[in-house]
């Protein structure tokens, strides 16, 4: 399998209503990047993000991997994972970011772009 990288840039976002055909071009492109994402993950990391809602979202001028975790434990989970798949997003599409939402109420949403995962190697390790 080869890696491809994307790159987004700011001036690849127009700020005009978009229009059906880019509608599903965004939806392909965004089912493309999450099989791709998925495919990548070794068995742990399948199994963690089967337990929860995640997708991908090109909408808010940056690719982001939304993972919404059930519970505390899951969430804790995969957070202990946001190093190896931050890893892979990586390779994929060096401008994204992880989104890792607990439940409802139960606090913040943790967020990193990839690009600063060597922030985060002695963290999660």
């Amino acid at each position: 399998m080869t890696h491809n990288k994307f790159y987004f840039n700011s001036d690849d976002f127009h700020h005009k209503q978009p229009t059906s055909a880019d509608i599903i071009l965004r939806q392909q492109l965004e089912d493309s990047i999450s099989r791709y994402f998925y495919e990548g993950c070794d068995r742990t990391i399948q199994n963690l993000l089967s337990n929860c809602r995640w997708y991908v979202t090109t909408r808010a001028n940056a690719m982001t991997l939304v993972i919404e975790c059930p519970d505390q434990v899951t969430n804790w989970r995969v957070l202990q994972q946001i190093v190896p798949m931050g890893t892979l997003l990586n390779s994929i599409i060096s401008s994204a970011k992880i989104r890792v939402c607990p439940p409802d109420s139960q606090g913040i949403p943790f967020e990193m772009r990839v690009d600063e995962l060597a922030v985060y190697r002695d963290w999660a390790g």
